[in-house]
């Protein structure tokens, strides 16, 4: 069983997790069967307006947010007035998503993905260089190391499926100050999706949000960052040379190396409270 975090900090309780019998074997030749945790993993497959989209890998919960977070980071909606219907079948492994928009060009954009680096083979419709046309993301939200610390350990300690699989990454949204919803998958892209799509289904605002997680901090996340204007990433992991490039040029807050009680600082030094002043001041 995994927790997680509404918004109003109430626990939730998901089936992400089964379970085995594994023969263990110690380096002193001793063996024994005893009982190991598996985190789920399984094929959800994204139908909108009726045209098979995509295959996404993942633990098969919160699929309404999935697909959601999926289509607003790639750019198919902008807001939740663009989604006239949402039906998830989590035992078939399907999601059935109707949007305003014409999907004829579906043809077209399946020709342009690129296969990600991020867990499960996350397919992205667009190439990375494509976030530079993006506005650059513009926020006040200013935090300090000491919070940058507090709240991920606040997200090390929601995790009860990582304790029992290590098989998935953490993500959460944040303020400064508090934890506001956490998500968990096999892919760091998926749970990223999953914050994306709870914020777009219920309205709220991530420019004054931190996105925190486990996993490395790549271009894909940065781009997924980019698009519905999260103004700061932090993890516990570093970051690729091409998404401190990419955070650099839209005005990104990249924060890796979240442990020990210490933090680095990649690009947009300016909104953390010991930093650099911002570009021009």
């Amino acid at each position: 069983m995994s927790r997680e975090l509404d918004p109003t900090g109430m626990d939730l309780q998901t089936e992400s997790t089964v379970s085995i019998t594994a023969l263990i074997c110690e380096a002193d030749g001793q063996a024994q069967m005893r009982p190991q945790h598996l985190i789920r993993e399984m094929p959800v497959t994204i139908f909108v307006n009726g045209q098979e989209l995509v295959t996404l890998l993942c633990t098969g919960h919160h699929l309404d947010e999935l697909a959601a977070g999926f289509l607003r980071a790639e750019g198919f909606i902008e807001s939740r007035e663009d989604v006239r219907q949402l039906e998830t079948d989590a035992e078939a492994g399907i999601v059935r998503i109707t949007i305003c928009q014409d999907t004829s060009f579906l043809e077209k954009l399946w020709n342009k993905r690129t296969i990600t680096s991020g867990c499960g083979k996350g397919t992205l419709f667009y190439h990375a260089v494509d976030a530079l046309l993006a506005e650059p993301v513009n926020s006040m939200v200013r935090i300090d190391p000491l919070q940058i610390w507090e709240r991920m350990q606040d997200l090390s300690r929601l995790s009860q499926t990582y304790r029992h699989t290590h098989g998935v990454h953490n993500t959460a949204l944040a303020d400064p100050d508090n934890i506001l919803l956490f998500r968990d998958d096999i892919g760091r892209h998926n749970a990223v999706d999953m914050i994306i799509g709870y914020s777009l289904l219920h309205g709220l605002s991530l420019a004054d949000k931190i996105l925190i997680t486990t996993g490395r901090l790549t271009s894909e996340i940065l781009i997924k960052a980019a698009k519905v204007g999260l103004p700061v990433l932090a993890s516990r992991n570093t970051a690729t040379s091409l998404a401190v490039e990419l955070a650099t040029a839209l005005n990104i807050t990249l924060i890796g190396y979240v442990r020990n009680g210490k933090s680095t600082v990649y690009s947009g030094h300016h909104r953390v409270a010991c930093g650099l002043p911002a570009p021009g001041k």
